[in-house]
């Protein structure tokens, strides 16, 4: 089997199993061998070149693209490995920022039908991106890679390599399914990213997720970066275009430094990633490249404006916690004279109240509710259904196009339309927004 075009490498790829797009769960017993065994028959790439490992419920995508772009300002060759992607599946192999051409990402899933085709070892979707994002990096000859977990930590694809650098940026109550029911079981599966020797920084205070961390540091001898201790942000506050934040780290100390991105949590994540950079280069990154860096920094589908007269703001949040940064956010980054409306999606595996209750609590005008694309779509008539029960006004359509569409009808120039709840979701509205076409195959 050789393909041709860009289109047969894809749907070679999509005929695996896509735990992405189909409810994930751990009925089996979870094991790391045939990515490591698909690796070995590739002379294991991911031995080639040091890595920093970012995992964390909400903030890991925003923090590895972040860390690698404050590396690469300092003149290394960077690989990130990310995930999901919003138009086409390039976007989660990159090399200094840039996405992976057609041609190179077909060549790699080339050379992964070959070895699945003489060794049987069949990897799901995600498997065959983490084991193609090695590859790709070890032949580009990076300096550096900065890897984002899918899911977790301990069982995650991407936990085949050894890290130079750990970061776990929060833990919340997501994917309970398959990672466990309470915060402390969470964190135990996040914590399994640590490695001997190596710095692990953890972002969040929360008291159980600490003494979770300082035992698995402990007893694998890992150096241990807590906040409020090894590193402190001073300074969290809105600003102009984005967040001014003051951090301490070990090495520096960078005073009222813009980041344009919005939200308390962007502020947050913006200071894991200079201490992330620094604690894999053991020297401070300097007051210029942190600045520069930080003051052009960019996150499609993370709280990004992309339409004004009426303004319309996408963000991805797709669990509690991530409603709960949004709804925050939304209080001061926008100045709305007008009224607020929420296209609104999300996928099943959720607790529909827990979503729905904090944008009902903003004071939403009215709440146009569709299925995003994709298998575990929840049905939009449950989320109207919630808006209304918790004294919410929704409507329900047939599909973001539609409600995108009725919004747009019902607002002035001086009103705010937020999307939000599935990032398959804000892939759809944002690409018929800014013209982008998908390029996915469904």
């Amino acid at each position: 089997m050789r393909f041709a075009k860009y289109v047969e490498a894809l749907t070679w790829l999509e005929s695996h199993v896509d735990f992405e797009r189909v409810a994930p769960n751990r009925e089996a017993v979870p094991t790391l061998e045939p990515v490591r065994a698909t690796l070995a028959l590739l002379a294991d790439p991911q031995s080639d070149f040091p890595t920093i490992h970012v995992t964390g419920t909400n903030g890991k995508g925003t923090t590895t693209t972040l860390t690698s772009a404050l590396l690469v300002a300092t003149g290394l060759r960077v690989g990130s490995f990310t995930s999901p992607d919003l138009h086409a599946v390039n976007e989660r192999i990159s090399m200094n920022g840039e996405p992976i051409d057609d041609e190179s990402l077909v060549a790699l899933l080339q050379r992964l039908a070959d070895v699945e085709s003489v060794s049987g070892i069949e990897l799901t979707r995600f498997e065959l991106l983490t084991v193609a994002a090695l590859l790709h990096f070890s032949d580009e000859g990076v300096d550096v890679a900065v890897i984002e977990v899918g899911m977790g930590g301990t069982w995650d694809s991407t936990n085949v390599i050894d890290s130079d650098v750990a970061i776990l940026t929060n833990v919340d109550l997501d994917h309970t399914a398959v990672l466990g029911t309470t915060i402390g079981e969470i964190a135990a599966d996040k914590v399994g990213i640590f490695r001997p020797g190596g710095v692990a920084i953890v972002s969040t205070t929360n008291a159980i997720v600490v003494e979770i961390a300082q035992r698995r540091a402990g007893d694998l001898g890992a150096t241990l970066w807590l906040s409020e201790d090894s590193f402190t942000l001073e300074r969290n506050e809105l600003a102009f275009g984005g967040r001014a934040i003051t951090v301490r780290t070990p090495y520096d100390h960078y005073d009222d430094v813009l980041v344009s991105l919005h939200g308390i949590h962007q502020g947050v994540n913006a200071a894991t990633a200079i201490v992330g950079a620094e604690a894999f280069l053991g020297r401070a990154l300097g007051e210029e490249i942190v600045v520069a860096t930080l003051a052009h920094a960019r996150m499609p589908g993370r709280m990004e404006l992309i339409a004004r007269h009426p303004m319309i703001v996408v963000d991805g949040a797709h669990n509690p916690a991530g409603v709960r940064a949004l709804v925050a956010t939304l209080d001061g980054a926008f100045h709305v004279g007008g009224q607020r409306r929420c296209v609104l999606g999300m996928l099943t595996g959720r607790v529909v109240e827990d979503m729905v209750g904090p944008l009902v609590a903003l004071g939403f005008t009215e709440f146009l509710c569709c299925a995003p694309h994709s298998p575990r779509a929840m049905p939009a008539s449950v989320v109207v259904a919630a808006v209304r029960r918790l004294g919410g006004v929704a409507s329900e359509h047939p599909n973001a196009t539609a409600a995108l569409a009725h919004a747009r009808e019902r607002s002035t120039d001086e009103d705010l339309i937020v999307v939000a709840g599935s990032l398959y979701l804000v892939a759809e509205v944002r690409g018929e927004v800014l013209h982008v076409r998908s390029r996915h195959l469904t």
